[in-house]
C-alpha cells in the first residue's frame, strides 16, 4: 500500500512539474522547487528579491522528479548561459499534458534558443511569477503573455504587454522587467501607455479600468534607480502630482541584473549531498 501511495506522489509531483514547464516555458531546479516543494507565504504582493529561500529537501524533491522525467523522455535540458540547467517539456510531456485537455507545446526552440540578455530577463520574470503564485496570487507568466494566454489575449491593453500580470480576483499589478536601456522610441512608448492606461480616471487614485472589469493597482518597475527617477520625473512633467506617482507606481531597484534574486538558495545546505542538476 505504500509503495502505491510512493509512486501515486511521483506521478503526481511529475504532472505538476510538466504543467509549470507549460506555464512558464523554462524553469531551473530551484524555480521548482521554490514553486512545488516551499510553503505557501502570506501577506503581499511582494516584489522584492530574496523572499523564497530554497531548502536543501526541496531541491532534492525537485531533482529526484526532473530525474525522472528524464528518464521518461518528457522534459528536455540545456546549460543556461550562468551554468544551470534549464527544463522545457520534451514531445513526451506535451503528450501527456495533451491527453489531460491541455493544449501543450514542445519547448525545444524555447529551450535551446537562450542568449544571455534573455535568459537573464527570462529567470527575473519567472522568479517574479513564482514569488506571487507562493503569495496566493494568480499570476501571468512572460511566456502565457508572449502567447497571447493572459487577459490582454493576442491584442494586448493598449498596445502593451507586461513581462508578468499578477492578480487578486479583479485587481491587478502590471510588472515591467527593465533590464537594458530602452531606446527613446520604446520609451516614449512607455510613457503614452501610463498616461493612456490612466486617462479614464485622470487625476484620481482610483485604479485604472482594464479588460473584463480588471482594475490596475499599479505598476511595478524592475529596474535600475536611473530609469525609475526618469520615469517619476517625466510623469511629474506630465502632470502627475508624487501622491499619484506614489498610488500608481512602485519600484524594485537592480543594481546588478545577475545578481538580483527572487528565489535564493538557503545558505548553509553545502552538506546536503550533491547537486547534479543545476549549479
Amino acid at each position: 500500500m505504500e509503495k502505491n501511495d510512493s509512486r501515486e506522489q511521483a506521478r503526481h509531483s511529475e504532472q505538476r512539474v510538466l504543467k509549470s514547464l507549460h506555464k512558464m516555458g523554462w524553469l531551473r531546479t530551484r524555480d521548482l522547487a521554490a514553486l512545488h516543494w516551499m510553503p505557501r507565504q502570506k501577506g503581499g504582493p511582494s516584489f522584492q528579491p530574496a523572499v523564497i529561500e530554497v531548502t536543501a529537501s526541496a531541491r532534492r524533491m525537485a531533482q529526484r522528479t526532473l530525474r525522472r522525467l528524464r528518464q521518461q523522455n518528457k522534459v528536455l535540458w540545456t546549460q543556461a548561459p550562468d551554468g544551470s540547467l534549464i527544463y522545457g517539456l520534451a514531445e513526451a510531456g506535451v503528450r501527456q499534458l495533451q491527453d489531460l485537455g491541455i493544449p501543450a507545446k514542445s519547448g525545444k526552440d524555447i529551450v535551446r534558443r537562450v542568449s544571455l540578455s534573455f535568459f537573464h530577463h527570462r529567470r527575473l520574470a519567472n522568479e517574479i511569477t513564482i514569488s506571487a503564485l507562493l503569495q496566493g496570487y494568480r499570476a501571468s507568466s512572460e511566456h502565457e503573455i508572449a502567447i497571447g494566454e493572459w487577459l490582454g489575449g493576442k491584442d494586448d491593453v493598449d498596445g502593451k504587454k507586461p513581462d508578468v500580470l499578477v492578480r487578486s480576483g479583479k485587481d491587478v499589478w502590471w510588472v515591467e522587467v527593465e533590464r537594458s536601456r530602452r531606446n527613446e522610441r520604446d520609451y516614449e512608448k512607455l510613457l503614452t501607455w501610463l498616461k493612456t492606461v490612466w486617462a479614464p480616471v485622470r487625476g484620481s487614485d482610483n485604479p485604472a479600468p482594464l479588460p473584463e472589469g480588471h482594475r490596475l493597482q499599479k505598476v511595478v518597475f524592475v529596474a535600475n534607480n536611473p530609469f525609475i527617477e526618469r520615469v517619476c520625473a517625466d510623469l511629474r512633467n506630465a502632470g502627475w502630482s508624487d501622491s499619484l506617482i506614489d498610488k500608481r507606481i512602485s519600484s524594485v531597484q537592480l543594481l546588478y541584473v545577475t545578481e538580483a534574486k527572487f528565489i535564493v538558495i538557503e545558505s548553509g545546505t553545502g552538506g546536503a549531498g550533491p547537486v547534479i542538476e543545476e549549479t
